[in-house]
């Protein structure tokens, strides 16, 4: 059995191939720079944004955190992004979810020019990723294909189950599973059946959002596994979305909970960063 380490591969990536593009960058005077938006107090959200400026860091991008209190008006965010968006030094700009209810998510990500969108959320980016074109491609999906292949895993043709259909992960994998010519079944909350639906897949992703709720006896034997999922349980344990200790003698590659998909969601933001700074660039 497998595990395939999003920490490693992420090394991996930041040191043979986003240093060498962020110096070739710097030689022409450009130095990719990303702006996060953080809204209000949330340990989660301070955690993953440290973990950015860490990579950032690492890659040679600089990394700026605009952090507001929850109390801001939208009508004061949103003119925040449009300065961001003007600014020509600034290649990236992500607003850390969630934010206040007050805030539309919607609006918000509107706002962002779609060239800026290393999240991958506006709705032309996520149109072109649908439609397979080139494009600012979410995070945690990017990096979850990125995962699989890295494993040794070839795509085409394989039989992919996804469990899970949120905005965020599950349609926009499911799409680049089908964008490299997988065969790949959607399950969620309505699906009838689904250890059904599991027995037939090579590849499972979850994310569901629901700790350990897929078991190893729910898995066909030697399918290779994603979990997205991250939660803490009663004693202060991390798990993800898969009972890891049932699901690693049932199959044949797994990723961990945490420095699995975590490590590959904030290196995919980073390299989206150098992608927009190289676009940017090439379009002066």
């Amino acid at each position: 059995m497998q595990i395939i380490s999003g920490k490693e591969i992420a090394e991996k990536i930041i040191q043979t191939e986003l240093i060498p593009r962020v110096d070739k960058l710097k030689k022409q005077n450009i130095t990719p720079k990303l702006v996060v938006i953080l809204i209000g107090e949330h340990p989660a959200s301070a955690s993953y944004v440290r973990q950015k400026e860490k990579f950032a860091k690492q890659a040679g991008i600089e990394s700026e955190v605009r952090q507001f209190d929850e109390t801001i008006s939208e009508e004061e965010i949103l003119s925040e992004i449009e300065k961001i968006n003007e600014d020509s030094k600034i290649h990236g700009i992500i607003v850390q979810l969630p934010v206040p209810k007050h805030i539309s998510v919607q609006k918000i990500l509107r706002a962002i020019a779609p060239a800026k969108d290393v999240d991958g959320f506006t709705p032309e980016n996520v149109g072109k990723l649908f439609l397979g074109e080139e494009t600012l491609q979410s995070c945690t999906p990017k990096g979850i294909i990125r995962m699989i292949e890295e494993s040794g895993e070839e795509l085409t043709g394989k039989r992919v189950v996804v469990v899970g259909r949120s905005n965020i992960v599950g349609k926009p994998v499911a799409a680049l599973c089908l964008n490299k010519n997988a065969t790949v079944t959607v399950c969620h909350s309505k699906t009838k059946n689904l250890k059904k639906h599991l027995k037939t897949a090579e590849i499972v992703i979850v994310a569901v959002g629901r700790p350990e709720f897929i078991r190893g006896e729910d898995l066909p034997a030697g399918a290779v596994v994603i979990d997205v999922g991250i939660h803490r349980k009663e004693d202060g344990k991390l798990c993800g979305d898969v009972h890891f200790d049932s699901a690693k003698e049932v199959v044949s590659k797994i990723s961990p909970v945490p420095g699995g998909v975590g490590p590959m969601t904030v290196v995919s933001l980073i390299e989206n960063t150098v992608i927009a700074a190289e676009s940017m660039n090439n379009k002066q």
